[in-house]
């Protein structure tokens, strides 16, 4: 039996964008054919990290792919190559969704092979300079451009990846400065930040789905972090968010949401915004209850915890496992997708009302706007658990179920939720 209280006069905090997604369903004719699913599912933001496959698709966002030729004069238009990424980013605009644009390279995962484009820039303030350019294109309408809304700017992904650079972490340091200063010199108004961390792992004692190594083998990821804020303290480095990521279960992400702020605090950042920008808990998984349940619990407790934005990895149709809200053979979206479509229900109420559970891994979340409200629950115990939810009435209330056969489907008057699922309650 778990026990749940709700109080609805009692307002926590704004509801927060939990459910924005990585790249978006592209497919080869770059016509936005799934875009759709996005707005129907109310998705807030798109990050654009590894868009269209392998090295960008040769075609999307990467400034190798925007400017191809290094050396030649970055005032010059022409020497843009805009055509596909103003599509993609122009199809997202007209789906309602945001843009937020990764400013780097797409993750060489053959990097052994032969690097290509995982080198620190040649010229960093060329580069910056470059950057800027491609700002100005999409919100300035610089190169016969566009004066669209995109907020978050953020400066390359996971440097502590070899598969995404192979410079020193001083290089990198050096280069978010560098980078940083120059467009927030020219840009004011938008946010720039970085670096797209590959996560706390062993500050969570596990949850890293690729390693075989004791957690404690994962805390070069914990040290460049240390070296990084100490470097933009020090060189008083223009930040206005901190991006991270986790594969790891809700359990572990949970830990490494605490901690994270605990060291901006810390370091006297306390008060700056942290992006969760890549999250996929058991992404072996796609198109379970389990899955799902994972997914809507990571949604519910960051909205509980500290971060204020997350992007789940991602939003492709075709290459599992990082499609976690679509069949890649049916393109059809499957039990991830309906538990980001249940936050957005809450979402748009627009403020978190408190509740208590007496239940360990029974998540629960609650939303009003006033006169509309919903509760989302995702089962994470082990067992079945039978309801009692006090403070609303619900006799009126329509109830939709999250499982390995349902995707949100109606489930009138359910007194009980089993493991691996997820509730949502409209009253």
């Amino acid at each position: 039996m778990a026990n749940i209280t709700i109080d609805l006069s009692s307002s926590v905090k704004p509801m927060k964008p939990m459910h924005a997604g990585g790249q978006p369903p592209v497919i080869s004719s770059a016509k936005p054919t799934h875009f759709h699913y996005l707005t129907e599912a109310g998705i807030p933001y798109s990050r654009l990290h590894d868009v269209g496959g392998s090295f960008g698709g040769g075609k999307y966002v990467d400034i190798p792919n925007i400017f191809r030729n290094f050396d030649a004069d970055e005032t010059d238009p022409a020497n843009y190559d805009f055509d596909f990424t103003d599509v993609l980013i122009t199809g997202l605009i007209e789906a309602g969704v945001e843009p937020y644009f990764r400013l780097g390279i797409t993750i060489e995962n053959a990097v052994k092979v032969k690097p290509y484009f995982v080198f620190p820039p040649k010229d960093y303030e060329k580069w910056a300079r470059i950057c800027e350019h491609i700002i100005r294109h999409y919100t300035e309408g610089w190169a016969d451009g566009y004066h669209y809304k995109i907020t978050y700017w953020e400066i390359w992904n996971e440097p502590d990846n070899g598969q995404m650079w192979n410079g020193t972490p001083e290089d990198y340091y050096r280069l978010y400065h560098v980078a940083a200063s120059h467009l927030k010199s020219q840009f004011p108004h938008l946010k720039i930040g970085g670096y797209g961390s590959c996560g706390f792992y062993a500050i969570a004692n596990g949850g890293n789905p690729w390693s075989t190594k004791p957690p404690e083998a994962d805390m070069h990821w914990v040290n460049y972090f240390h070296g990084f804020m100490r470097y933009i303290k020090e060189h008083n480095s223009p930040i206005d968010f901190f991006s991270w990521h986790s594969y790891a279960p809700v359990k572990h992400t949970r830990i490494m949401d605490a901690w994270l702020h605990e060291q901006m605090v810390a370091y006297g950042y306390g008060d700056l915004p942290t992006h969760l920008n890549e999250w996929d808990p058991y992404a072996n998984e796609l198109g379970t209850g389990h899955h799902g349940a994972e997914i809507a619990a990571t949604t519910i407790a960051m909205q509980h915890g500290h971060v204020d934005l997350c992007c789940i990895y991602d939003m492709r149709i075709s290459d599992a496992p990082y499609c976690p809200l679509f069949n890649p053979i049916t393109q059809k979206p499957i039990q991830g997708y309906y538990s980001l479509v249940a936050f957005n229900t809450l979402y748009r109420l627009g403020t978190q009302v408190k509740t208590d559970c007496d239940t360990e891994e029974l998540y629960v979340l609650a939303a009003s706007d006033g006169k509309r409200h919903a509760m989302m629950i995702s089962n994470l115990t082990g067992t079945a658990q039978e309801l009692t939810i006090e403070g609303a009435d619900l006799s009126d209330a329509r109830f939709y179920v999250i499982d390995n056969e349902r995707l949100l489907s109606w489930a009138p008057n359910a007194k009980a939720l089993n493991n691996n699922s997820v509730l949502l309650i409209e009253w």
